[in-house]
């Protein structure tokens, strides 16, 4: 699925399925929630904290659809074409940092 494709298909999932979107202030504090759950399984997995009872059910990918989901709506929201967004921002990123990791002796 192309990112095109994902905008097309979580717009008409909201039209049908959820009635509207929330607004977008919902929808910022809704993506702050799951950048935490995310966070929670990260810091469990990869991190030094155990895992409690209530975090075995989630699962890391899920937990990363969960923020794409949301992000495509507020994309959709705010009439940004994510697949523009972020041909624009790997040209940016390779004009600026083209020889910054290659010259950074810390890694």
């Amino acid at each position: 699925m192309t990112i095109e494709a994902a905008q097309k298909q979580v717009d008409q999932w909201i039209k049908t399925v959820g009635v509207r979107y929330f607004n977008e202030l919902t929808n910022l504090g809704i993506l702050m929630e799951e950048v935490g759950e995310l966070s929670r399984i990260m810091v469990r997995k990869y991190g030094e904290q155990s895992f409690k009872d209530s975090d075995k059910s989630h699962e890391l990918a899920d937990e990363m659809a969960d923020v794409l989901w949301v992000l495509i709506c507020l994309a959709n929201q705010t009439g940004v074409n994510l697949t523009e967004a972020l041909e624009k921002n790997l040209e940016k990123k390779t004009l600026r940092d083209k020889d910054r990791h290659k010259n950074n002796p810390k890694l």
